[in-house]
C-alpha cells in the first residue's frame, strides 16, 4: 500500500503573508493558520487555538500573497513537510504545511474586507491551486 501525506484544515490567518524569492528567483510565500480545537475542560467545553506555519511556491505564491492578509478565513489542501536542523547544540524540528490549494472565505463585496458583523452583501469565493508548472526546490 502506498503511504498518504495529505492534510485539509481551515482557520484565520494569524499575519499577512510574506512573499520572498530565492536567488533562482521563484517565489515563495509563507504565512501561519490558527485553528480551533474543542477540548473538554472540567464540565465545559473550551476552543483551543493551535497554529500551523504553511508555505506556497512559485506562481501559485504571486498569485495568492496579496490576498493573504491577516484574519482572512481559509480553507487549504496540502501535504506535510518535516524540517529538521540543529541550533547551538540543539536538534529542533517542525512540521509545516506545503499549500497545493487555498480557497479564501467570502468578503464584503463593498469594502473588499472580512465582514464579522454579519453575513456578506454578496458572497465572493476566490479558489486557487498549484497548477503552474513550477518546480519545487525539494
Amino acid at each position: 500500500m502506498k503511504d498518504i501525506n495529505n492534510v485539509t484544515l481551515s482557520g484565520r490567518l494569524t499575519r499577512d503573508s510574506e512573499l520572498k524569492y530565492t536567488q533562482s528567483g521563484m517565489a515563495i510565500a509563507k504565512f501561519s493558520v490558527a485553528s480551533n480545537k474543542t477540548k473538554k475542560v472540567g464540565d465545559n467545553w473550551e476552543e483551543v487555538p493551535m497554529f500551523f506555519d504553511c508555505t506556497v511556491f512559485g506562481k501559485f505564491a504571486e498569485a495568492v500573497q496579496q490576498k493573504l492578509v491577516k484574519g482572512a478565513q481559509v480553507f487549504i489542501s496540502g501535504t506535510l513537510n518535516y524540517e529538521s536542523w540543529e541550533h547551538e547544540g540543539q536538534k529542533r524540528s517542525k512540521v509545516s504545511v506545503n499549500v497545493d490549494n487555498i480557497q479564501i472565505a467570502a468578503k464584503n463585496a463593498t469594502t473588499g474586507h472580512q465582514d464579522r458583523q454579519g453575513p456578506p452583501q454578496r458572497e465572493v469565493k476566490e479558489t486557487y491551486s498549484d497548477d503552474f508548472e513550477d518546480d519545487i526546490p525539494f
